[in-house]
């Protein structure tokens, strides 16, 4: 296993901190994008450091990364426009870190969002993991239309985007599944593990 601290550089220069963890013989990996940078979102909260620490030990490499203008990332925040690049620029480096199997982005929240508006060929299929569907326009997101799986993982007493709310959306999108996530709200709190289980469980389709 190696677990390491990298500094990414996105497309328009700026350095973003992230965190790689990478199992020997990685079957595949997820890059976990994390909640809304205004409130307090970083890649160290609830759903990304779960990924973090759980999936490495189940073979699957994880990559985690601060958005622009969060810990020793460099940049401004950008309403989850320019946070599109600092989405693609973890993908390359996860791809590269591991060259085979599947890649997956998983979001949760903002982190969701941006993911799913992120139509990078490297990806594998999206893992949105209660995303609000509003930070960006939901019609404007390539996952939408894209023939590559999503899944989304929607609490069910979402504060923001209650599962019919979000299956109104989502639910004419190309190859899409949602899938509530039973007793939970919004941040999840006592369901990291159950939403773990369910990222892993997907990406292993895609082998």
């Amino acid at each position: 296993m190696t677990t390491e601290p990298r500094m990414l550089t996105t497309v328009d220069g700026v350095e973003l901190e992230a965190e790689f963890a990478v199992p020997d013989a990685a079957w595949g990996v997820v890059v976990a994008t994390h909640p809304h940078p205004l409130y307090g979102g970083t890649m160290r909260d609830g759903i990304p450091d779960v990924l973090y620490r759980t999936l490495p030990g189940r073979g699957l490499a994880v990559a985690r990364f601060n958005f622009r203008g969060v810990g020793r990332s460099g940049g401004t925040h950008d309403d989850g426009v320019a946070e599109r690049d600092d989405v693609r620029a973890a993908l390359d480096a996860a791809r590269a870190a591991v060259p085979t199997g599947p890649l997956v982005v998983a979001g949760w929240s903002f982190g969701a969002d941006v993911a799913l508006a992120v139509g990078h060929p490297a990806i594998d299929g999206w893992c949105a993991v209660a995303p609000p569907l509003r930070i960006v326009d939901p019609a404007t997101m390539p996952a939408a239309t894209d023939p590559r799986p999503v899944l989304v993982l929607c609490p069910e007493n979402d504060q923001y985007r209650p599962p019919a709310s979000a299956a109104e959306i989502v639910g004419a999108w190309t190859t899409t599944e949602l899938r509530t996530v039973a007793g939970a709200d919004h941040f999840l709190w006592g369901h990291g593990g159950e939403v773990a289980d369910a990222v892993e469980a997907f990406t292993r389709t895609l082998t």
